[in-house]
């Protein structure tokens, strides 16, 4: 397949973002329960607009995508059927939560819901926290099932993709959320960099196992089927036209095989194991500046990973433009 830029950015950038806001409420939660300090709401208030901030920047880069831009808000239409329209509803309903619990920390509301039998109390933020949470998963989840429900792309159609969305944004979002404490709150970088690091080996293992699968997988057509002719041995000599097509346009991604295990290469080592040497070496040293590299370093594999995982899905129609003039 071709990868498209604006996805590619699209899918990172939101997930760097639900990562953010998972690992903000990940510290509130263990606090809740006296098992980590209590962070000043403004800790909590201005780190989620910041995974707010990358959330828009996601779904600007979403409309590059997009022939009609105006005619955007159709996409939600075919939500019984279609994962696509339910990202479309449920991407505005996180960053509508997300700015309530923005606000609701720094404007200082946040009176107590519930008081449990225990004699916790709930208050409003922890509420919307869940309430994320939940929509958090849920877009994970409807972004990764976008891919892994089509049945003719055998590197998508897998449980392992919606996990792979889930780990790789779970991994910059607590590495980011571990950047964003070392500048404001240095106490939590052992705690935040701890599941940053169980995150992001835990992606490197479901990823592996991804790479695994899909290097093992093959085509259920061949081109006698492309073609409808049961003959041996076929050799496409042309495309049969005179330049391109939109088939080869969008379904080739036109880089060599050399280039693309390149690519392989630069993400499994800039997702997974240049930020945790540094998150390994942050335990006893946290260092500001050596987290802004593990997390744009990461970012960057992050980029090439989801480049990579749109070019290694082998659509079944370049079986017959195999060959082009």
């Amino acid at each position: 397949m071709k990868p498209a830029l604006s996805v590619v950015f699209l899918t990172t950038l939101i997930g760097a973002g639900q990562g953010l806001f998972l690992a903000l409420f990940t510290q509130q939660s263990y606090a809740l329960f006296d098992l980590l300090p209590h962070q000043q709401a403004s800790f909590y208030g201005w780190g989620s607009l910041l995974a707010l901030l990358f959330t828009i920047s996601g779904l600007v880069a979403s409309f590059f995508h997009l022939g009609r831009p105006e005619r955007a808000w159709r996409a939600a239409a075919q939500w019984r059927t279609s994962w696509l329209s339910r990202e479309v509803i449920v991407l505005p309903a996180f960053m509508g939560i997300l700015f309530l619990y923005a606000a609701a920390h720094l404007g200082g509301f946040d009176p107590v819901l519930v008081v449990l039998p225990s004699g916790l109390n709930i208050h409003a933020t922890i509420a919307l926290g869940i309430l994320g949470t939940l929509l958090a998963f849920a877009l994970f989840l409807c972004t990764g099932m976008i891919y892994a429900c089509l049945r003719f792309l055998q590197e998508w159609h897998t449980p392992l993709t919606v996990v792979n969305f889930i780990l790789l944004g779970g991994s910059s979002g607590f590495i980011l959320a571990t950047l964003y404490a070392a500048l404001f709150s240095p106490t939590q970088v052992g705690f935040l960099g701890g599941w940053a690091s169980i995150i992001t080996v835990l992606a490197l293992l479901v990823r592996s196992a991804s790479l695994w699968r899909n290097a093992r997988l093959r085509p259920k057509s061949t081109m006698q089927t492309a073609i409808g002719i049961k003959h041996p041995r076929i050799v496409q000599k042309a495309q049969g036209a005179m330049g391109g097509s939109f088939n080869t346009r969008e379904f080739f991604h036109g880089k060599s095989e050399s280039f693309v295990s390149r690519i392989k290469a630069f993400f499994l080592i800039f997702v997974f194991a240049v930020p945790l040497l540094i998150l390994a070496f942050n335990f006893s040293n946290a260092s500001v500046a050596l987290l802004c590299v593990a997390f744009f370093a990461q970012y960057a594999g992050l980029l090439a990973e989801r480049w990579y995982f749109f070019a290694e899905a082998k659509h079944p129609q370049n079986l017959y433009y195999q060959g082009k003039s």
